[in-house]
């Protein structure tokens, strides 16, 4: 609707310009016929006054009268204090050359006169009104966008809070019966290596419920060692990944490096770009985890020798939907760029990616 109206007003207004044109033109012309009258009588003794009245009203119309040499005999409606500059003068000439064609006073003798014009400042106006209104409703299509388009993303924002918060809360439930099953198994068959490995499944729940609920809650970020919380990411990802697949943690100092890091929802980034890396090589090959460090940023990369992401996808990779496995919802990457960003206020990126010889996922956190 907006851009019809625009249309719509750029038509009207481009019709409404060329009928003033055509007034402007005509208003030169009766100039111009009163010049030649008076010129060609002017040993007569008739009254001009009329005459010089239509020349005198010309008050809006720049022009400029000049012999058929191109000198110039006289002006109106231009500024008055360069009228006495020759520049000037030859300047507004070029231009009214340009823009119109002059005007033909024929005088006594074959002697002729030429009145170049061109067009008034409303006039001037008139034609770039349409382009300015134009802009601006641009301008208002764009804000209107960007206003639709940030209320979507909160509505999505909304819908993803309210999932992962239903997901802790259903979650809950179940978890407090296997959590109170765990301990009836402990009193009455004491710790074997099957209730142990209940145990930790029983805690991998309560993890995942305590990630869900964090979602949407106020970031709660604490100084961590990020080796030390990155390596006991991997030490559980070891445990239940193929012996070939080969993870390396590399500290560029043997200092702590701390960072600003909510554990629990900083474990479940590194598992999924980890989880991502195994996938990129089939379950064989080596992932380095590269941690280092800024006067201002922690940087943790991770890096696979994969199938690579070709450049054309780069950029979607972290939008939800996107996925490459036959069978996947391709949230993983959006909920890392979620975590990384709305929660932690760093970033996350592809650092560099080459077909058939890997990707580096690059973390950038605040000291």
């Amino acid at each position: 609707m907006a851009v019809i109206i625009g249309l719509s007003s750029l038509w009207y207004t481009d019709y409404i310009v060329t009928q003033i044109s055509v007034e402007e033109r005509a208003k030169v012309e009766l100039w111009a016929n009163g010049t030649k009258y008076i010129a060609n009588n002017i040993e007569s003794d008739g009254d001009f006054s009329f005459l010089f009245d239509i020349i005198r009203n010309n008050e809006t119309v720049p022009a400029i009268l000049t012999d058929q040499n191109d000198n110039i005999i006289s002006d109106r409606n231009l500024d008055s204090a360069q009228t006495n500059n020759e520049e000037y003068m030859k300047e507004q000439l070029i231009i009214m050359k340009s823009q119109h064609q002059p005007i033909e006073i024929e005088l006594y003798e074959g002697q002729k006169n030429y009145i170049y014009y061109k067009d008034s400042f409303l006039l001037t106006q008139l034609k770039y009104y349409p382009f300015i209104q134009l802009a601006v409703i641009s301008l208002f299509i764009m804000v209107s966008y960007f206003a639709m388009s940030a209320s979507r993303i909160a509505e999505q924002n909304q819908v993803w809070v309210g999932m992962a918060k239903e997901t802790a809360h259903q979650l809950g439930t179940p978890l407090s019966s296997l959590m109170a099953l765990l301990e009836n198994f402990k009193s009455k068959i004491g710790t074997d290596e099957n209730v142990e490995e209940l145990e930790k499944d029983v805690n991998r729940l309560e993890l995942i419920t305590e990630r869900f609920s964090k979602i949407g809650s106020a970031p709660n970020l604490q100084d961590e060692n990020a080796v030390e919380v990155v390596e006991n990411s991997i030490r559980y990802l070891k445990g239940r990944t193929s012996d070939t697949v080969k993870f390396n943690v590399i500290s560029a100092n043997s200092e702590p490096i701390y960072a600003k890091i909510n554990i629990p929802l900083f474990d479940w980034v590194m598992e999924n770009l980890c989880k991502n890396a195994i996938d990129a090589i089939n379950g064989t090959g080596t992932i380095n985890i590269n941690i280092s460090e800024s006067p201002k940023n922690v940087f943790i990369d991770v890096q696979d020798s994969g199938k690579g992401i070709p450049k054309i996808k780069v950029k979607t990779i972290f939008k939800p939907g996107f996925t490459t496995k036959a069978r996947g919802w391709g949230l993983g990457l959006s909920l890392a760029k979620r975590i990384i960003e709305n929660y932690h206020s760093g970033e996350i990126y592809v650092k560099e990616s080459e077909i058939n010889k890997g990707t580096t996922f690059r973390i950038e956190l605040n000291r």
